[in-house]
């Protein structure tokens, strides 16, 4: 956890190669702090059907999933970061977004979680 889901118009890649766009989603959620060290995940998805309005011809937006018990200062923090890592890489973009949505650890399950040697309930019982 988190997951930051990447969603653009395929030409945005044009513009940076997909591996410079995730990686600089990585760093920049990594720099706040929030979560623990190799757990942030990102993925790109490029859409290649899409319309915008009159004039646009380009988007990015980006989906974040992060585990409840951030304030919303720091979840407003961490989509400014994202997008001000972004915006100048993507000058020509014209759309440029990203929401932070929240969700339940009760609600939340992983592979570690279900192990039965997982005695303690820790999320990061294993890799």
């Amino acid at each position: 956890m988190p997951h930051f889901v990447i969603e653009c118009s395929k030409n945005v890649l044009d513009m940076q190669p997909a591996e410079v766009i995730k990686e600089t989603v990585y760093r920049a959620a990594e720099s706040t702090g929030l979560f623990a060290e190799n757990d942030i995940k990102v993925r790109l998805h490029p859409y290649e059907l899409y319309r915008l309005g009159t004039g646009k011809d380009s988007f990015l937006h980006i989906f974040g999933s992060i585990m409840s018990g951030r304030t919303t200062q720091e979840e407003a923090n961490l989509a400014t970061v994202i997008t001000r890592q972004l915006a100048p890489l993507l000058p020509d973009v014209s759309f440029l977004s990203v929401n932070i949505d929240r969700f339940e650890k009760a609600t939340y399950s992983n592979r570690s979680l279900i192990d039965p040697r997982n005695t303690t309930g820790d999320r990061f019982f294993s890799k």
